[in-house]
């Protein structure tokens, strides 16, 4: 698979293109998927590692306008070169979000409840975006759903099609949980089941709205910019609050619902699926991650997250959704 390169020749004529000397270009740290270089104060260049993580480059070049036409709060993207015929690679270069990223600062703290208000609100701009032509500018607050713009043909739609019924019974025979906890994990779906649309609404989605990838200012506590957009897809919008703690959801839910609400019932019950059905799924296939940032790296981090929250007294209406 064909690696891209950051050379310093490469990244000094990125930097000039942009009036920064190349002294002033300074390593970030670095993603999965992505090499990033702050350039001078003001400016983020981001390379992808390989050929196989040109996609989602491609898709972020696409999505990010229509972020930010729906109001949501991210970088712009100030230049992007997709196939690599200015300087020898890929490249993208945003302008820069200021703040400390949510996992350093422990998205769990109680200082952190307006922030993540914050973030519910962000989402339920971003999830008015739907899938057919451009998205109104923000305006005053609606639960209506404002079309997607043909530049997003190609972001993939996620119906999330995992059976947890099927899993729970997968983990059974291959012993990973004894009969009665998988009867016991059949029933617990089969009540959350009775919350969910029959048929949910695919809407643009960041999909990996997660501690890292949310910018905090530390000195005024606010929500600076939502970045990463690598993963967007047309999705459950409750899927969009599945890979945050779920202690810090109540607060996502409650700003998410100033801006949506009309689509507020069984919020709970629609996001609690997610995190249930995805910490099996880690469950079966509990290789370690040492090393990676991400909280839901180690195998049997969901389910202890779960454990956790509901070890805490939930408030209302969570502790009535077991």
């Amino acid at each position: 698979m064909l690696e891209y390169e950051t050379s310093d020749a490469m990244l000094a004529a990125v930097a000039a293109r942009h009036g920064v000397a190349a002294g002033r270009v300074r390593p970030l740290p670095e993603g999965v998927a992505n090499r990033a270089f702050l350039l001078g104060d003001d400016l983020v260049l981001r390379v992808p590692r390989t050929e196989r993580f040109l996609p989602d480059l491609l898709k972020e070049a696409a999505v990010i306008p229509v972020a930010l036409r729906a109001g949501v709060r991210t970088a712009e993207v100030v230049a992007f070169d997709g196939g690599g015929s200015e300087v020898g690679v890929p490249y993208m270069v945003l302008t820069r979000t200021r703040g400390v990223d949510l996992a350093r600062l422990d998205p769990r703290a109680a200082g952190m409840a307006r922030v993540l208000r914050e973030v519910g609100r962000e989402l339920g701009r971003l999830h008015r975006v739907a899938r057919s032509a451009p998205p109104t500018p923000p305006g005053p607050q609606t639960a209506s759903a404002a079309p997607a713009s043909p530049a997003l043909a190609g972001v993939p739609v996620d119906g999330g099609g995992v059976d947890p019924w099927a899993l729970t019974g997968r983990l059974v025979k291959e012993g990973w949980i004894d009969e009665e906890a998988g009867r016991w994990l059949g029933g617990w779906f089969d009540r959350l089941s009775a919350h969910l649309p029959a048929s949910p609404p695919l809407v643009l989605v960041h999909g990996d709205i997660a501690p890292q990838n949310l910018l905090v200012l530390p000195e005024t506590a606010r929500l600076g910019g939502i970045v990463d957009w690598g993963d967007a897809a047309f999705a459950d919008p409750a899927s969009d609050f599945a890979k945050m703690p779920l202690e810090c959801v109540p607060a996502m839910l409650g700003g998410y619902r100033e801006e949506t609400p009309a689509d507020a019932p069984d919020w709970e019950a629609r996001v609690l699926w997610f995190h249930l059905t995805w910490a099996l799924g880690r469950l079966a296939a509990p290789a370690p991650r040492p090393g990676e940032r991400h909280w839901t790296a180690p195998p049997a981090a969901r389910l202890l997250g779960l454990l956790r929250f509901f070890a805490s007294a939930p408030p209302a209406p969570w502790a009535g959704l077991t």
